[in-house]
């Protein structure tokens, strides 16, 4: 339970790795603040275009319109004067959204950011670390490991791309538990080791 006083804002982050509930937790989350009659914005970066352009979307197409932005600062500069902030895709933005969401949480606003917390190395996904160290509360989701069935806090990449950010879901990625992860067999498809 997130207690809420009239002037005191705090940053909530949820975290995890692909297909674990990430975006359908942040929904759910905006949605109890709207019945609440909260007002309420979303963002998230504008390179995510994979489901909408306008919404953010969920693996199991529970959805929500949104602003796509280009970087964190214009967040600041179209959130107006609503008191619940949220924003999906968190990894995809600089380390300037930590800066963002203080100020915003400074402001007395509820800020409530979904994201990554690491790449398909296994690596921390900024600004994620850092949004957790600032954050009031801090929830970790886990998904289901596609090759065992336990759970599971990794990203597997299906695909030989080197690259950090490659969009995609079901056709790029699973979900794996510590076990089955393998970022050497991508590695090894690319002839470069992840670490």
């Amino acid at each position: 339970m997130i207690p809420q006083r009239s002037n005191a804002g705090w940053i909530e982050v949820v975290t995890g790795c692909m297909f674990s509930g990430k975006t359908e937790e942040l929904i759910r989350r905006l949605n109890r603040a709207r019945y609440a009659r909260q007002s309420v914005l979303v963002f998230k970066p504008a390179t995510d275009t994979r489901y909408a352009t306008q919404a953010i979307v969920s693996h199991s197409a529970a959805e929500l319109p949104c602003l796509a932005v280009g970087t964190a600062d214009d967040i600041l500069r179209a959130v107006g004067e609503v008191r619940v902030v949220g924003i999906d895709e968190g990894q995809f933005f600089d380390l300037g959204l930590v800066g963002v969401c203080n100020r915003l949480a400074d402001e007395g606003r509820r800020v409530v950011v979904a994201g990554l917390d690491q790449d398909f190395r296994g690596e921390p996904f900024e600004p994620m670390p850092q949004l957790m160290a600032v954050a009031e509360y801090v929830t970790k989701t886990l998904a289901v490991c596609m090759c065992c069935g336990g759970p599971a806090d990794r990203s597997q990449r299906l695909v030989p791309r080197d690259a950090r950010v490659l969009l995609g879901s079901a056709e790029t990625y699973e979900a794996r538990c510590r076990r089955c992860w393998r970022p050497e067999a991508m590695a090894a498809s690319q002839g470069t080791l992840p670490f």
